[in-house]
């Protein structure tokens, strides 16, 4: 693999001269999260300089993996990182005093009495002191700003601790702009509705910084996503499907692209792509399915178009063999099919989905999951507010319906996805237009649009609910808007005629 396709990385180290070229490449892979290519480039240092360190700090942290999603390592990784440990501490005398700096800080992830997210914070600890040591070491720095976004906690809408990671960062981006761990991070600490904007210098280069490897192709879709920038999200994540050598892998930038493409009203593409997701992992089906982003991208393809009963006869993931999906994974469906089946005059089953996501979320607070649960629980009082509703208890199904948009805002996405499958607050417009409580509705939507930026189906609401509590003038403007958004949309939507009709009258 061309090093100049990977970024620039100037990581010197104690290791043969002749290898020195060949761990930078690999540190650069690393830094794009192409965790299998990284792994094995690691291991052909060590290969060709059995005393080099070094590589086997590469070989830990690499097993790791994603610190973004923080999630544990699973078992097999977790042995290999302390295998690896092992011998790079058993190599450590002919290292540099920099150099053990880094494989102890390392082996804070992993060692220790605490839990994972609790080491993850040992891990920061020990990539600060690192940094301090060494002021000019401009990957200390990215390491550092990396394990800061990622123990940034969910629940802080100030976004301080990705402030503060980006405080570090950017000066260093600026000095190297072609450092793809730079970039990368730089996306991941501004992958927030308040703080996008700032990220988008970042999004646009990290592509051509190194454009052989899928992720640092798909991410620039996480900030164009929080600004609304469907064309350019779409293009990225095609180039990052396409890249990805396992078929698996590209479910990920292709949830991403299905968001995108639902925003622009373009469904048919959409659904092109969902049955392209389905017919890739056709051979690996068992593994897609325990992925968020295949199960995700199914259920937000029915609930996007507004498909209730599509919706409700989603396949359960919960029918693989025991002990697959994690809850929040299973969890997807269970929320799809629950609100579907509430939408589609089926609350009798409905309330047998909430009771599984009831359970699912249980079952991850004791697995020691800090954030899905939280997501979950949001899920659960919006199925149950449509529900309710059925059952004609409206004063209950807007408690409920409230309840779940507040609770769901206390804390950020997961990076994993491109948003909620359909936010909270968006689906209480929904319901206050049910009740024809129109000025309310429309205050709900344009709530979602504050932090949901050019979605077309709070768009729609929003120019629904204003027409209808005689917001004239705010209709217009939601409706004109929603028109541009649907530019490239199949024409037989309801929205984009609706919003032709209101222009023309108009």
């Amino acid at each position: 693999m061309e090093r100049a396709t990977l970024g620039t990385v100037s990581f010197p180290t104690s290791c043969a001269a002749e290898v020195q070229d060949d761990f930078e490449v690999a540190v650069g892979l690393l830094h794009s999260y192409w965790f299998a290519e990284a792994g094995a480039a690691f291991e052909a240092v060590a290969q060709a300089d059995p005393m080099c360190a070094m590589a086997y700090w590469g070989i830990a942290l690499n097993a790791y993996w994603n610190p973004m999603s923080r999630m544990a390592p699973s078992e097999a990784r977790l042995r290999q990182a302390l295998r690896a440990l092992e011998r790079a501490r058993a190599l450590a005398t002919g290292a540099t005093a920099r150099e053990r700096m880094y494989i102890e800080a390392a082996s804070a992830l992993y060692e220790g009495p605490q839990g994972h997210l609790e080491r993850m914070q040992e891990h920061e600890t020990a990539m600060l002191r690192i940094m301090e040591a060494y002021p000019n070491d401009e990957e200390a720095a990215a390491f550092y700003g990396r394990i800061v976004v990622a123990n940034a906690p969910p629940d802080d809408l100030t976004f301080s601790r990705q402030l503060y990671a980006a405080e570090v960062l950017e000066p260093l981006f600026e000095e190297f702009p072609d450092h793809p761990g730079l970039a990368h991070y730089l996306i991941h600490a501004y992958d927030a509705p308040p703080l996008a904007e700032r990220g988008v210098d970042a999004a646009r280069h990290y592509a051509d910084i190194a454009p052989a490897a899928p992720h640092a192709l798909h991410m620039p879709s996480h900030i164009f996503t929080r600004l609304g920038y469907w064309e350019e999200s779409v293009r990225t994540n095609a180039r990052s499907a396409l890249s990805t050598p396992l078929p698996t892998a590209a479910v990920h930038p292709l949830d991403y692209m299905v968001y995108a493409y639902l925003q622009m009203g373009m469904d048919e593409v959409a659904g092109q792509v969902v049955l392209l997701a389905v017919q890739a992992t056709e051979e690996r089906v068992r593994v897609a399915r325990l992925d968020y982003n295949f199960v995700a991208m199914r259920a937000r393809y029915a609930l996007e178009r507004n498909q209730w009963s599509e919706a409700a006869e989603l396949p359960l993931t919960s029918a693989l063999p025991e002990g697959g999906a994690p809850p929040y994974v299973a969890a997807v469906t269970r929320f799809a099919r629950a609100l579907g089946m509430a939408r589609s005059g089926q609350s009798g089953r409905a309330r047998r989905e909430v009771e599984a996501l009831s359970s699912l979320r249980a079952n991850a607070r004791e697995q020691g999951d800090e954030y899905w649960p939280t997501v979950m629980e949001a899920q659960e009082l919006a199925a149950a507010a449509w529900i309710a509703l059925a059952d004609a208890d409206d004063s209950e199904a807007l408690a409920l319906g409230r309840n779940a948009a507040e609770l769901e805002e206390t804390v950020e996405k997961h990076p994993v996805t491109p948003g909620p499958l359909l936010p909270a607050r968006e689906l209480l417009g929904d319901l206050l237009v049910e009740l024809g409580r129109f000025e309310e509705a429309q205050r709900a939507y344009e709530a979602t649009l504050e932090g949901n930026p050019g979605r077309v189906r709070a768009l729609f609401g929003a120019a629904q609910a204003a027409a209808g509590a005689g917001d004239t003038a705010a209709a217009d403007a939601h409706y004109r808007t929603l028109l541009n958004a649907l530019e490239q949309a199949d024409p037989e939507r309801r929205d984009l005629q609706a919003a032709r009709s209101w222009v023309e009258r108009r």
